[in-house]
């Protein structure tokens, strides 16, 4: 979920009445290689994703249970994968200077990844 959708579903969480857990999320499904696409597409770079099937494995995909925030908040995210992942790399892209230059934000993921 976007992090403007976040926040504006917090908020709405914050000044109800709901006292038990919700879920707070998008209802858009994606793949592990769906999000390796849309980041490649997004980055307009071919990433070097590798497959360890070796490792514990989880359910197909991750979404939130839809059917929770609307049903208290009457409200849904309104910012797609595709848009908040576009909106995010520029974010970073625009504080990294350049591709070729890992710093901040950038550094930090790319020591993360490198250890994945």
């Amino acid at each position: 979920m976007f992090i403007d959708d976040c926040l504006k579903g917090i908020d709405l969480i914050m000044n109800s009445e709901i006292l038990e857990p919700i879920n707070l999320g998008s209802s858009e499904a994606v793949t592990i290689n769906q999000l390796v696409n849309l980041a490649e597409e997004i980055g307009r770079n071919q990433l070097k994703a590798q497959l360890r099937p070796q490792r514990a494995k989880g359910v197909n995909g991750r979404n939130s249970d839809k059917h929770s925030h609307p049903k208290y908040l009457s409200w849904e995210p309104s910012t797609s994968l595709r848009t908040g992942s576009k909106k995010t790399y520029r974010w970073i892209y625009d504080r990294t200077g350049s591709r070729g230059v890992r710093t901040g934000v950038a550094r930090e993921a790319a020591a993360v990844t490198d250890k994945l």
